[in-house]
């Protein structure tokens, strides 16, 4: 049973989570280190590679992760994988700097994931032509229209040509993702800011669109309501608002089955 909800708040983080995992896995291979010899040749007759021992420290981080209530992905991909490709890659001549790298890499693109278990998800073409649907049934055509978590701004770019009269704009915070997304908005007809979603103030927005994760839905809905006007709409792509019937619903009947939410504040 995961012991998430007990722990303080800063576990509630996932890359502190993860890291606090392999920590302690590495320090049960270095107790296991110690007494190997004594427990496992004399009394197992098992005298394991540094590739067994990595695999044992994986899946101990994996249980820690499991205990410490991280999704699957975090624990099996994250917790359980990273100290055996180490091993395997310093074997086979790769440098722990690539690891290190790799790392750094990932940070910077899912940024949101590591502080806010929001992952880069990416809106699909079939996306675009539905929130181009829905924008086209709105009976102003200078609305303004705002991106929660834009990632590279495919959305904001493929609208904001077919919008000539609204005004689009969209928020970043992974900081790789966030520089490309500005770049392409220097070229395009919308604005990209770095900033926060939690301290965005959306009263100033006809329609708000994310596409998060389930985890911000909820505190999502609240500030909406608190901030956005009357009239005005919160769409969500894939990810519902748990307890609130979505005014329409627009299937994309892409591979993942997925779904545009449209909530309509008041």
């Amino acid at each position: 049973m995961p012991i998430f909800k007990t722990l303080p708040s800063l576990f509630k983080r996932p890359a502190f989570s993860a890291l606090c995992c392999q920590i302690l896995a590495v320090a049960a291979i270095a107790a296991f280190g110690i007494f190997n010899n004594r427990i496992l040749i004399q009394f197992v007759h098992l005298n394991l590679s540094m590739t067994g021992v990595s695999v044992i420290g994986g899946l101990l981080a994996a249980v820690f992760g499991y205990l410490l209530g991280l999704t699957r992905w975090w624990w099996i991909a994250i917790n359980f994988a990273f100290l055996p490709l180490v091993t395997l890659g310093t074997g086979v001549g790769i440098s722990r700097w690539v690891f290190f790298g790799g790392f750094a890499l990932l940070l910077a693109l899912n940024w949101n994931s590591f502080r806010d278990r929001v992952p880069l998800y990416l809106t699909s073409d079939r996306g675009y032509e539905a929130l181009h649907g829905f924008l086209s049934t709105l009976s102003a055509g200078d609305f303004r229209f705002i991106d929660l978590g834009c990632g590279f701004s495919g959305a904001l770019s493929y609208l904001s040509r077919r919008f000539i009269d609204a005004r689009f704009e969209g928020v970043e915070t992974a900081p790789m993702v966030f520089l490309v997304s500005w770049f392409r908005s220097l070229m395009g007809k919308f604005k990209v800011r770095y900033c926060d979603i939690w301290k965005t103030d959306l009263s100033q927005y006809d329609v708000v669109y994310c596409f998060l994760s389930p985890v911000p839905m909820p505190e999502l809905w609240i500030k909406a309501q608190r901030e956005m006007t009357r009239g005005s709409h919160l769409v969500s792509n894939t990810f519902v608002i748990p307890g609130v019937k979505p005014d329409r619903v627009i299937e994309l009947n892409d591979w993942r089955k997925s779904s545009i939410y449209v909530y309509k504040i008041g």
